[in-house]
């Protein structure tokens, strides 16, 4: 590793990136003028790189950069819009404004997160603004929710299963709102806010956690309870992991470092898993959080991206110079880690009762894609149901939907609205397609080596006949597929996992853990269709054979030796 990675941000030669941010007046930029500039419908990469802190990106439709070359038009410039909320739990009016603005500014569909935020694809420059205002209006933001800040914090969806639940939804919300960034430029620019006084000239606004250039990435949080790791707790840079005796939330184990994404070719590069470290009361929780942001916000390799995230800041130092400083910046040292145990990191289909009496209905979203089709009208069905739904709506972390806090009045009614339009708990469904989950990758992804979101499905349909003849259609088996290595659906982690290389073309990757608590290793690299099923086919006939009881299938592939158990990222590639 060069000198850099271990001097402070403070005195390491800065990107470009970091220079724009400097540059931007705490992300203002020319945002604002360039909104208003009618000539094109794209922005300039500074006010891009900005824009990702507002919660959106600038993309094309790469299903017409060619024709449109040909006519010697720019490309067809969009932007994706990402809508957060803590938790992902959202009320039935909020959900008809998701649906609105999808029909009316963007490409008609509702995209579901793996971070339980949503997405809209298809939205051009000129209705950015009355978008932004529209989710304001209904009491969501875009802000923070992509960018080089704390991202949407993650929760278990069903915050009325327990009382420990509840408590630790609520936690969510607290952590997302106290990291939020405190700049005004948002409701200066979208929400025609009165401008402050320019912070670069005078002690005006600040950001009191991020500090004027915010962080070096982006930087992830999210709360598990066990025994489900639905949020794949140790993929975040901050993971909470519930302690719970004796029905009682008593506080938190506390994990660092981890992340998903890499580079192809860049062995430097790689995912990794965070570590336990210790625990604290949950109303430690935010001090916590803070100060591990602001050591990720000195310590972070602000001159190399690909090294900027908060899981090689701890790799390059070491764990014990992690936890040391962050007991110095606290005042006060973690106790030791307590007990816990995780047995699955899918969601749980059908309906449960809750807590509160009321009725919860977790639907499947093949992918997150909320659109009608012709057997499947999942977008018109929901919106008649948050039409007379007097309850919440859940994002999952796995791209999936609960109906929440559903009355038992209501319930028959929003059973007949499931059944009329083809809405599904997953049950005719194998349980590999029950546990898959794509990033959106083409068209409108500019990063995409290859196809996920619109592939996935087909390349299903081939795969569940080997596991029908071998007996195996209703064993749970994660499987996970990118169009990059960038890790948006957390493939690392994956039983089964194809990350795109090129068109056509994935590696092929095996021995996740079916909890989330291991990442998975190579077994072969750019292979297309044909071989991806080749190898598959014996490998499914030895697990049906072969297997132990209750042995998943990532640990399987692991004991009869396809491929090597991976505890550290730093092991990936090795």
């Amino acid at each position: 590793m060069s000198d850099n990675h271990l001097l402070s941000s403070n005195s390491a030669p800065h990107s470009d990136v970091e220079d724009i941010k400097r540059r931007s007046n705490y992300l203002r930029g020319s945002l604002a003028e360039t909104l208003e500039d009618v000539i094109t419908g794209s922005i300039p990469e500074d006010d891009n790189r900005l824009m990702k802190h507002h919660g959106s990106y600038m993309q094309d439709d790469r299903d017409l950069r060619n024709e449109r070359q040909k006519q010697k038009l720019e490309p067809a410039y969009q932007f994706m819009l990402r809508v957060r909320a803590a938790g992902g739990v959202v009320t039935p009016e909020q959900w008809l404004m998701m649906d609105r603005i999808a029909q009316k500014n963007a490409n008609g569909t509702i995209r579901l997160t793996t971070r339980q935020s949503f997405q809209l694809h298809g939205v051009i420059k000129w209705n950015m603004k009355k978008t932004i205002r529209e989710v304001n209006d209904a009491l969501l933001t875009t802000l923070a929710a992509c960018g080089d800040v704390n991202r949407n914090v993650m929760a278990n969806p069903n915050p009325y299963q327990s009382e420990v639940h509840s408590e630790v939804y609520e936690w969510a919300g607290r952590l997302s709102e106290h990291l939020n960034p405190r700049t005004k430029a948002y409701h200066e620019i979208w929400l025609d806010g009165e401008k402050v006084v320019d912070s670069q000239d005078t002690e005006g606004e600040q950001e009191p956690i991020y500090g004027p250039v915010y962080l070096p990435r982006k930087f992830k949080i999210a709360i598990a309870v066990p025994p489900s790791n639905d949020v794949d707790v140790f993929s975040q840079d901050l993971g909470l992991i519930a302690i719970v005796e004796d029905g009682r939330l008593q506080g938190f184990n506390v994990t660092v470092g981890g992340g998903m994404g890499m580079t192809h070719g860049d062995p430097s590069t790689y995912p990794q898993l965070g570590q336990v470290i210790g625990f604290c009361t949950p109303d430690q929780i935010i001090d916590v959080a803070e100060k591990t942001v602001t050591i990720q916000r000195d310590y972070g390799d602000r001159s190399v991206r690909k090294h900027a995230r908060f899981k090689y800041t701890i790799d390059d130092r070491g764990i014990e110079w992690f936890i040391a400083e962050l007991s110095h910046r606290l005042g006060w040292q973690l106790e030791e880690a307590r007990p816990f145990h995780f047995d699955h990191n899918g969601d749980r289909y059908g309906w449960v009762k809750g807590i509160n009496g009321k009725w919860h209905l977790t639907l499947f979203i093949q992918n997150g894609r909320v659109k009608d089709e012709d057997n499947l009208l999942l977008m018109t069905g929901l919106r008649e149901i948050a039409k007379i739904h007097t309850g919440d709506f859940r994002l999952t972390p796995n791209q999936n939907l609960i109906i929440g806090s559903v009355s038992s009045e209501k319930k028959k009614r929003i059973e007949e609205l499931v059944k009329e339009y083809g809405l599904t708990d997953g049950a005719h469904h194998s349980a590999l397609r029950r546990n898959s989950m794509a990033c959106v990758a083409f068209p409108t992804c500019g990063l995409a080596m290859a196809e996920s979101e619109r592939y996935l499905p087909s390349l299903l349909d081939k795969i569940e006949p080997m596991l029908a003849e071998a007996g195996l259609r209703d064993e749970e088996i994660v499987i996970r597929m990118t169009g990059c290595p960038n890790g948006c659906a957390r493939p690392m982690l994956a039983e089964i996992a194809f990350i795109g290389k090129a068109p056509g073309k994935y590696n092929m990757y095996l021995g996740g853990g079916f909890a989330g608590n291991r990442l998975n290793k190579l077994y072969k690299e750019n292979i297309g269709e044909a071989e991806i099923l080749e190898s598959l086919q014996p490998i499914i006939d030895h697990y049906a054979k072969e297997r132990q009881e209750a042995e998943h299938f990532g640990d399987f592939v692991i004991r009869a030796g396809y491929v090597r158990e991976v505890r550290s990222g730093q092991d990936f590639h090795s």
